[in-house]
């Protein structure tokens, strides 16, 4: 067996493994696009047939936006994400540059409580929190959706980890041309780190829109709610949950999340692979 044909069957069983590997990962988006299709009689009896028998395409999708506003939950996640990317990145940019390109005291201890925070998830203080919300009438706004999440340990250690990278020769250049730090910060090292920026905001986009744990219990009204809490409007314990229906609004706002990766994927990619060049 000559090597270029080792070569190649190496990069079918590769290409192969990739494939099935896909194919396992998808499969759930696509049973969902499926069951969207589907009757409830045959969603409920239990076969596992991925192309409908009985098509209630337009039923479902008609019934999903007419049931509830799905535009006001879009809005709403639209408005929730936004804003915690926003503040995110205000408070994630100059705490990871100070970490990354800045020499001060305490410098080491303070990354250490931000990898500390890294560990915490975000459901350990949701109690602690809820209680102090409620305490200042915040319960059921929009403050109560956004600020929680103002702050991001992921976000800071990973822009510090993009501007390690960042040449040192950049940083003295601008501090000879008499720049400050501040414009420093905001003019030359932010607009190299695009990519990382990037990566991180289809992260905390992703994450937020398809948050259901914190709307589920700050949020009790539909004029508030974002699209998962949105979705749970379609449970009904007395009649029967409709699943074509809460499948065809799962479709429609799972949507939005896919163009994004596609129209990011390659800086996105880009963000990801910088950020682990150097510690």
């Amino acid at each position: 067996m000559s090597r270029s044909f080792q070569r190649r069957l190496m990069g079918w069983l590769l290409h192969a493994v990739l494939a099935v590997a896909a194919f396992v990962v998808l499969l759930p988006l696509i049973w969902m696009v499926s069951t969207s299709f589907k009757t409830l009689p045959e969603i409920m009896s239990g076969e596992l047939n991925l192309i409908p028998q009985h098509w209630a395409a337009l039923e479902n999708y008609a019934k999903a936006v007419g049931t509830v506003p799905v535009l006001r939950f879009m809005f709403n996640g639209l408005v929730v994400s936004a804003a915690i990317l926003a503040l995110q990145l205000l408070v994630a940019i100059p705490a990871a540059y100070a970490l990354a390109k800045l020499r001060w005291r305490g410098r080491n201890a303070f990354l250490a409580t931000i990898l500390l925070c890294l560990m915490v998830p975000h459901q350990a203080p949701a109690i602690p929190v809820y209680i102090g919300l409620h305490t200042v009438g915040l319960i059921n706004t929009y403050t109560a959706l956004i600020a929680p999440f103002a702050f991001s340990a992921f976000g800071i250690f990973l822009l510090r980890q993009y501007f390690m990278t960042i040449p040192d020769d950049l940083i003295h250049a601008g501090r000879i041309d008499g720049m400050s730090e501040s414009a420093i910060l905001w003019r030359v090292v932010t607009p190299t780190a695009a990519p990382a920026i990037v990566a991180f905001a289809v992260f905390s986009v992703i994450a937020h829109w398809n948050d259901l744990f914190w709307p589920l219990i700050v949020v009790t009204t539909p004029e508030l709610a974002t699209p998962p809490r949105g979705i749970v409007f379609f449970r009904n314990d007395e009649f029967g949950t409709d699943y074509g229906a809460m499948m065809a609004m799962t479709v429609i706002v799972t949507l939005p999340l896919v163009l994004l990766f596609l129209l990011m994927q390659r800086r996105f990619v880009d963000g990801i692979t910088m950020s682990g060049l150097k510690g």
